[in-house]
């Protein structure tokens, strides 16, 4: 799987050393004037107008119209017809709500449990992947055109908004085929560790989780509770700890928008555009060539958003094994191999590592366990749930470290009770939603 955002990765090694028949040695050992490169690329983009014209309204960093109807496309040539099910994950959800409340303060979240196909699932969530795709598509697209020449820009005029549509094209055709992909496979609205969905509605996607279950040697109905009582407890955080669903999308963001490119590959990318291949500009822009590059500010981003998604998945690890208990026979090894899934990077990761440029991987999902276990143990589900009343509150990487010294500062007499603050902090954005109401 690609490791660079929207399918930038490097040349293929049987392209590795082969030159460009775009460039052209002259007289002086050198090569050809850079503008006549950018001089194709401007008849190329003419003789792209129509297929413009056919692609969509969208005029943002990504055509997302483009990105819909590929999923969608794809999507209609594989998913299983008739796999809704919304009984069956109705009354799984129901279920699974009742054996939560016996072992969280956090009450449901989720006024109801949707059975999403695939299609579904594209549709659905495509407003956040747009917040969540926008930083990185606006750095990549508008990188190499900043750095053209003022010359150059000048000559290219109004071909330069043209430019940003293809751009948007590339980045939408690529987007698409990724969440056609990731459709596939996500079993769960919240299966990657983000809120991508409409708040306060859970999704389970039956298909998927049909397929998921083939050779579990588990009950297909089992293991349907199982991860609707997954959805069930995310969807209980992101609803009653305000502060979350936003931190966790900001970090994310944070990380897109500090990438930065090497422009100085600009005349590589040019040379590699052919005037009779209109394909050639996303092929291109994959070569690796504008790779982007981490900044020590993103390595602190992705940091702080590798722990909180380990903080998020650990809870509902804990919390959904004190729930299902005994009453699932093979809740153990389904509660592994969902460990195993997220903590080791499935398909659903490196999806998203394509699309945004990091991978949402919690790789500190069992030390985030073992603390989440211990704080319950010492000072019960109280004191543990409200711990995520203040983002100042919640255990650090540190913590993750040492979770007996945090376990027992928890509890060596602070001022704040975290039960307290939880409350607080929902009134407080219950007023808020009231005051933008009367608006």
């Amino acid at each position: 799987m690609n490791e660079f955002p929207f399918g930038f990765q490097m040349p293929e090694p049987e392209d590795q050393g082969k030159k460009d028949p775009a460039k052209k040695d002259t007289p002086g050992g050198g090569q050809e004037n850079p503008f006549d490169a950018f001089s194709q690329l401007g008849q190329m983009l003419s003789q792209l107008g129509q297929m413009l014209s056919q692609a969509g309204t969208s005029t943002g960093p990504v055509n997302y119209d483009l990105a819909k109807q590929i999923a969608l496309q794809r999507l209609a040539e594989t998913e299983p017809a008739g796999a809704e099910s919304p009984e069956a994950v109705a009354d799984a959800a129901r279920l699974a709500e009742l054996w939560l409340d016996a072992v969280t303060i956090l009450p449901a979240g989720a006024k109801s449990t949707k059975s999403w196909t695939a299609k579904d699932w594209v549709e659905k969530t495509l407003p956040t992947w747009q917040r969540l795709c926008d930083p990185v598509a606006r750095r990549m697209s508008g990188a190499w055109v900043e750095a053209l020449p003022v010359e150059a820009k000048d000559a290219a005029g109004p071909l330069l908004s043209m430019v940003g549509q293809m751009g948007g094209m590339a980045f939408g055709s690529q987007l698409g085929n990724a969440l056609a992909q990731l459709g596939a496979e996500v079993l769960t609205s919240t299966d990657i560790g983000l809120p991508l969905g409409p708040e306060a509605t859970g999704a389970l996607l039956p298909a998927n989780i049909n397929k998921f279950s083939d050779g579990l040697e588990r009950p297909a109905s089992e293991v349907l509770v199982f991860l609707a009582a997954r959805e069930a407890a995310h969807q209980r955080l992101f609803a009653h700890v305000p502060w979350l669903r936003q931190r966790l999308l900001a970090t994310v963001e944070e990380f897109a928008s500090g990438i930065t490119v090497d422009t100085s590959a600009l005349e590589q990318l040019a040379g590699q555009v052919d005037i009779n291949n209109p394909q050639s500009f996303e092929q291109a822009m994959q070569s690796g060539v504008l790779e982007p590059k981490t900044t020590p500010e993103q390595q602190v981003a992705l940091a702080r958003l590798e722990t909180l998604l380990a903080l998020v998945e650990g809870w509902v690890d804990v919390v959904v094994a004190d729930a299902v208990g005994d009453r699932l026979p093979g809740a153990d090894a389904l509660r592994e191999t969902l460990r195993r899934r997220r903590a080791s990077g499935g398909p659903a990761e490196q999806t998203f590592a394509t699309l945004v440029g990091l991978e949402l991987r919690p790789r500190r999902l069992r030390a985030a366990s073992a603390l989440w276990r211990l704080v319950g143990d010492k000072h019960g589900i109280d004191v543990r749930d409200g711990v995520w009343a203040h983002p100042d509150l919640v255990p650090t990487a540190e913590d993750l470290d040492d979770p007996l010294e945090f376990a027992d500062r928890l509890g060596a007499g602070s001022d704040v009770d975290p039960l307290a603050e939880l409350r607080k902090t929902e009134e407080a954005e219950q007023n808020d939603i009231g005051k933008d109401d009367e608006k």
